[in-house]
């Protein structure tokens, strides 16, 4: 009798599981997390290329999905007018108006440069997340939310290694092969 009852509930665990991944994987969509990417050529390195790149710091938060120590960033107190690019492929991401300070430890921005990133569901910490990368590289970024202010209500939150700020009226690097 015990191993019925045990089998009822990890069928019904199962079967519930599977149901909210399925719901959520749809919720991304439904909140407007839906991927922006548009026209931008896929750049196609091997791993270790980007191995020997990238110093190992910004190599593991790009592409193996780390994550930096909150308020480590000194992107946190950037306040110049600028362009915050990818690490990884120097492509564009972010203008500094839409940068704003969201108490969280890293950089945080209501809104992308259009085309600039990707997003897909992750499930590393059991609840969903809205995981974007770069469109180009598809080097990590961060995390989208749906906490940030208006115009938006958005919240890109951001490693602060996965970036690079580009002052207004310096030149951007060009886009790395």
């Amino acid at each position: 009798m015990k191993r019925r009852i045990f089998l009822n509930r990890f069928i019904t665990f199962c079967l519930v599981g599977a149901a909210w991944i399925l719901v959520y994987s749809g919720l991304g969509k439904v909140m407007g997390y839906e991927s922006k990417m548009t026209e931008v050529t896929p750049l196609e390195k091997s791993d270790k290329q980007w191995r020997e790149i990238l110093p190992s710091d910004r190599y593991g938060i790009l592409f193996k999905d780390k994550t930096e120590a909150a308020f480590s960033s000194d992107l946190n107190n950037e306040k110049r007018a600028g362009t915050f690019i990818c690490a990884a492929c120097y492509q564009p991401l972010f203008k500094s108006d839409t940068k704003y300070e969201s108490g969280t430890g890293w950089p945080s921005f209501f809104d992308s440069i259009p085309g600039a990133l990707g997003t897909k569901l992750d499930f590393k910490l059991i609840l969903p997340r809205t995981e974007y990368h770069c469109s180009r590289c598809e080097g990590h970024q961060g995390h989208v939310f749906g906490d940030g202010p208006p115009p938006t209500g958005k919240r890109y939150c951001n490693n602060g290694l996965a970036l690079i700020f580009i002052p207004e009226g310096e030149s951007l690097p060009p886009l790395r092969d």
